[in-house]
């Protein structure tokens, strides 16, 4: 395969004014879930591309991909203009470290996501590995507004699948809700309001956590998490923090 492969727009969705989703069939390599890939368009004569991770596990197809529009951003302006049937190209290799396959064993997995950054947990929790290698597995997804938790049935399917393994915690940080943790993960980590709701403890000794959203909340998190004793995942020394950075 060459740099990018032609593919086609299958499904289009719009989630909220900026949040949006594209099933696209394209041949691909194989790839480990939690991994991205590229998709780019032409545009003036030049192939326009960005990394989006996949949000469908490695065995499922279409692939799927979801992101944020930017205002002035010229590739997500025309991907949510493309109707079904429409060309696109992907990048055949996917690439990305934010994988099981590094991950020492323990036995929680918590899994701590801003906005679009659930698309890589969605694909980690739809193949068996998690499920085979950790007891209990907390999912958080934090948004602004409760409009952008999205994806619900396929949480809710998740969570009929898995009913007493999975704990699903979200957070809405600028508008009240009966159901959601208001505010930040780094302080409901801090004062163990996270916790106390996922019934799940949150320690070096039992636990792997993955971190995957904005520069802000990945940092923080981080460090709230060191204090408590919890180290980076390095290849040579591991640990129990695995972050990426997605913005």
């Amino acid at each position: 395969m060459g740099k990018f492969s032609e593919g086609r727009v299958v499904n289009s969705k719009r989630w909220t004014e900026q949040l949006h989703s594209l099933q696209v069939e394209a041949p691909v390599e194989p790839f480990k879930a939690g991994q991205f890939g590229k998709l780019a368009l032409e545009i003036n004569g030049e192939m326009v591309f960005r990394p989006y991770s996949f949000v469908n596990a490695p065995h499922e197809r279409p692939l799927e991909f979801y992101f944020i529009t930017l205002e002035n951003g010229p590739l997500t302006q025309r991907l949510i203009k493309l109707d079904c049937g429409d060309p696109i190209y992907v990048a055949p290799r996917a690439a990305g470290f934010l994988t099981l396959s590094g991950l020492p064993d323990a036995d929680n997995l918590w899994l701590l996501s801003t906005g679009t950054a659930i698309g890589p947990f969605l694909s980690i929790l739809k193949t068996e590995e998690p499920w085979r290698r950790f007891s209990s597995i907390v999912l958080v997804h934090a948004v602004r507004q409760a409009e952008e938790l999205t994806y619900q049935d396929q949480i809710r399917q998740l969570l009929d699948e898995h009913p007493q393994r999975l704990k699903v915690i979200p957070f809405v940080s600028r508008e009240d809700t009966d159901f959601a943790i208001k505010g930040r993960v780094p302080e409901a980590i801090k004062d163990s309001r996270l916790e106390a709701r996922a019934g799940v403890q949150l320690a070096a000794e039992k636990s792997q956590v993955m971190i995957c959203g904005n520069p802000d909340m990945v940092r923080d998190t981080s460090l709230v998490l060191e204090e408590r004793g919890l180290k980076k995942n390095r290849r040579k020394a591991p640990g129990h923090i695995t972050v990426e950075n997605y913005w």
